[in-house]
């Protein structure tokens, strides 16, 4: 444990580095039983699935916070087994204070896929938390149903908890879950018809019984109001839903659940989704509808998730990408934007952001022609890939820069106000670095 707290203290106080990882890499190396130590000093949530895991547990926490319980999570994003042990180290007084004044912490956690079962059968949770499932790092995790089987394994090592789950993600409700279960997700169309999903998404038969799924309505991707025709799978009843979209803008989504009115400063349909999730928990926790408002109002970005940044006369908004569905989704959210933007795409292929860069390919970039994009930059150490995905697109006059540094003077350059930066994680880590060192950023964590 010493030599976990001192490389924590040596790169977050010395380096100024934002180690995320490191400390808990050690700490797990010289102590495979460290994160033992906090099972029964905390009530641990576990959000995981694909998209949308890190502003989920950002949410997530800020409503809890509303219990007036101390709330600690692993908020970088780093969500492997030694980036948790890392996030647990670096709030361990915070912990023991908590604990010193009788009450038991909250530990918020984003969990990445793969490690769900490890971390849950250490730490028992008492909720679960599931976004959705889509191909994604498929040199990691094969195609969707082994990603499923990674987080219920999960969910199996912890009986007693809770499964709060999006009731519109077919895969979710493929089996009967032995913990309790609720489900949250759309109502805010009545049926349009007999719809299914794009042919070229993910999900698109029903996971019981490869049944072609229909759809009453479809939100994104295969997400929406699903069932078979012959009534063998359907979507499951809903806890909790968004009974109404009021407005979508990329910087704001307005919404309603159960009549109460929602202002989230983030855009993207997808977002929604998120925040809806973090609503249902905080329902769960018997957090009052007012309370969760504020929670979700507070206008403060998470880090690389429509985080907003000013770089010269530019307004910045960096965004994720890092498979088809969410670069979809994010270019849904670029579309909504009336006014002329430029794009900076930023793609790296290290372990975590997933090595195969073809889904690239399965993104409809096409879409961006009916916006009002007017310049493309293209960088990341795979700039060459994207600059052939996007010239496939019809996007011919792109400025490339491989240098994360240059990059800033490259944006100051652009012709128009409005920024958006779609980066892979490391690309995000590393261009926030230069922006850091610029101080244009604050340090990352």
């Amino acid at each position: 444990m010493f030599a976990g707290s001192s490389s924590y203290i040596l790169l977050h106080k010395i380096l100024h580095r934002g180690g995320t990882s490191l400390p808990g890499k050690i700490a797990y190396r010289i102590d495979p039983t460290f994160l033992e130590e906090f099972r029964d000093q905390i009530e641990t949530v576990i959000v995981s699935g694909t998209n949308g895991k890190t502003l989920t547990t950002a949410l997530c926490a800020r409503v809890l916070k509303k219990t007036n319980r101390v709330v600690v999570t692993n908020n970088s994003g780093s969500n492997m087994i030694q980036g948790i042990v890392a996030a647990l180290l670096s709030q361990k007084d915070k912990i023991k204070k908590s604990i010193r004044h009788g009450t038991i912490p909250i530990a918020v956690l984003e969990v990445d896929e793969a490690n769900v079962k490890e971390v849950a059968k250490i730490l028992q949770p008492t909720h679960f938390v599931l976004t959705n499932i889509f191909r994604d790092q498929m040199d990691r995790y094969g195609e969707i149903y082994t990603t499923y089987e990674k987080i219920t394994d999960g969910i199996k090592t912890a009986p007693k908890a809770k499964v709060v789950a999006n009731g519109d993600s077919p895969i979710f409700a493929r089996k009967p879950y032995k913990n309790q279960a609720v489900y949250f997700g759309f109502t805010h169309k009545k049926s349009v018809g007999d719809l299914r999903a794009p042919n070229n998404t993910d999900g698109v038969l029903a996971p019981t019984n490869d049944q072609v799924l229909h759809y009453h309505y479809l939100t994104y991707a295969n997400l929406g109001d699903y069932f078979t025709k012959d009534g063998s799978f359907k979507r499951p009843q809903l806890k909790y839903s968004v009974n109404k979209i009021n407005s979508l803008t990329p910087s704001k989504s307005e919404f309603e659940i159960a009549g109460n009115k929602f202002t989230l400063p983030l855009g993207g349909l997808y977002n929604i989704y998120n925040a809806l999730a973090a609503y249902s928990l905080g329902r769960e926790f018997q957090i009052s509808a007012e309370d969760i408002f504020n929670a979700l109002n507070e206008d403060s970005r998470i880090f690389g998730r429509q985080e907003q940044l000013t770089i010269g006369s530019h307004l910045v908004t960096i965004v994720l990408i890092k498979n088809p569905v969410g670069a979809n989704s994010v270019i849904d959210m670029m579309m909504t934007d009336p006014e002329e933007f430029s794009l900076v795409t930023l793609l790296n292929a290290n372990y975590a952001d997933g090595i195969d860069t073809s889904w690239i390919f399965d993104a409809e970039f096409e879409k961006l022609h009916q916006t009002a994009l007017k310049k493309i930059i293209v960088g990341g150490q795979r700039y060459k890939d994207f600059s052939v995905r996007l010239k496939m697109a019809g996007f011919k006059n792109q400025i490339v820069e491989q240098d994360f540094a240059k990059l800033i003077d490259r944006i100051k350059e652009l012709p128009t106000k409005n920024v958006y930066v779609a980066a892979t994680y490391t690309s995000m880590l590393m261009f926030r670095e230069e922006l850091a060192k610029a101080g244009l950023a604050k340090e990352s964590f």
